[in-house]
């Protein structure tokens, strides 16, 4: 999948969903007409709020079913399934058929930079026996390097290519004018006709987007659909405890609208969230670097220091848990039933099996919980509840 940025530096079908859609809507106007008094109209709004709950579970449901209908037709079980004895849940990409661990393995910084080829390769074997079928790289990740080490683990692993999903990222390219951005020179077309194109020949299955707006990625879906062409499936978003507006707010309202799902990135906050600068900037930690004096300078700030405070005051919660605080930071990213996959970011495999171990942590995240985090952060964004419109 590919997915198009923008130059800012820092299953089942759509024809079903669609049938379900308009049946729920059906349904509700049949009970507004019904409904006169301003009792029976309050007890409507109530019913209106959970709607979009009832869909996904009609929709859950009917996923099931599919899956069960397949398994007998090829005379198989549930035990030989990936999702079953890995115990990795798996997400609809957006409202498009394309299934994805709701965990995936990005190579920003670590492949091609901040580790050897070797531990890329442990990295990615840990990933992919632990269920992830997600991995992400980009282009730009090490000059291009990231693509080719990891398009070299692949060929030398010998996986099928059919159980994975590969996603890459354009716009930084290249140092010459005509090997970055979005431009036909670039990729062959300007951004919506150019991945229809990529897409109709055969080089990549879905697109989406990377840092872009809302009011951007409507437009793009409606540029397609006026041109009859292929629209986005899913924007990658930054989303962890201190970055929520966006995925919390923004993206559920085009999901519901136009179906574009949330691909998430930076769980750990660039590392902030890990616990590893609660007294300062280790050596041997990614702020170190020179190139990342922008996240050295974040840390050590007054914001940055209210953020340690805080993560401190969480502590005790991952500790009734019975979790580390990086794997309370991913579970809580993955409680957004919005979040279609999470891409983790990891520089040796302790770190990657500790993150993985989020999975285990997931079902304990109780609406108690959530409140009680909420509490802490204080920065729950506001957003609506009905999106039918």
């Amino acid at each position: 999948m590919l997915a198009a940025r923008t130059g800012t530096v820092g299953g089942k079908s759509a024809d079903e969903s669609l049938k379900l859609r308009k049946q729920s809507v059906l349904s509700l106007g049949s009970r507004e007409r019904a409904l006169k008094s301003s009792a029976e109209s309050s007890k409507e709004g109530r019913a209106r709020a959970g709607q979009p709950q009832q869909r996904a579970r009609r929709l859950a449901l009917l996923r099931e079913l599919e899956m069960n209908w397949y398994l007998r037709l090829c005379e198989l079980s549930h035990e030989y399934t990936i999702a079953y004895t890995t115990g990795m849940p798996h997400r609809n990409l957006g409202k498009s058929g394309l299934r994805v661990s709701c965990l995936g393995l990005g190579t920003w910084v670590t492949f091609g930079g901040q580790i050897s080829d070797e531990v890329a390769e442990q990295l990615m074997t840990i990933a992919y026996e632990s269920g992830v079928n997600l991995f992400d790289t980009a282009e730009v990740y090490a000059a291009g390097k990231a693509e080719v080490i990891l398009g070299n683990i692949l060929k030398k692993k010998g996986w099928r290519r059919s159980s994975l999903v590969i996603t890459t990222k354009l716009y930084w390219g290249g140092k010459a004018e005509t090997e970055r951005g979005l431009s036909r020179k670039h990729i062959i077309e300007e951004i919506v006709r150019a991945m229809t194109h990529v897409i109709n020949q055969g080089m990549a299955m879905y697109w989406g987007t990377s840092r872009w707006s809302a009011m951007e990625i409507m437009e793009a879906y409606s540029v397609a659909r006026q041109f009859n062409m292929i629209p986005p499936v899913c924007e990658q978003a930054e989303y962890h405890l201190f970055q929520r507006e966006k995925v919390e707010v923004q993206l559920p309202e085009l999901y519901h609208k136009i179906g574009v799902g949330a691909m998430t990135w930076s769980p750990l906050a660039c590392g902030i969230i890990s616990g590893k600068y609660g007294n300062g900037v280790p050596e041997s930690s990614r702020a170190s670097l020179k190139c990342y004096q922008w996240l050295k300078e974040k840390i050590i700030s007054e914001e940055g220091r209210k953020q340690q405070g805080k993560l401190k005051d969480l502590s005790p919660i991952a500790e009734r848990l019975g979790c580390t605080l990086p794997q309370l930071a991913v579970a809580w990213c993955l409680r957004n039933e919005g979040v279609s996959s999470v891409l983790l970011g990891s520089s040796n495999p302790e770190q990657l099996i500790e993150n993985l171990g989020a999975i285990q942590v997931l079902p304990k995240m109780t609406s108690h919980i959530v409140n009680e985090i909420d509490n802490i952060l204080g920065n729950k964004p506001y957003s609506k509840k009905d999106y039918r419109s």
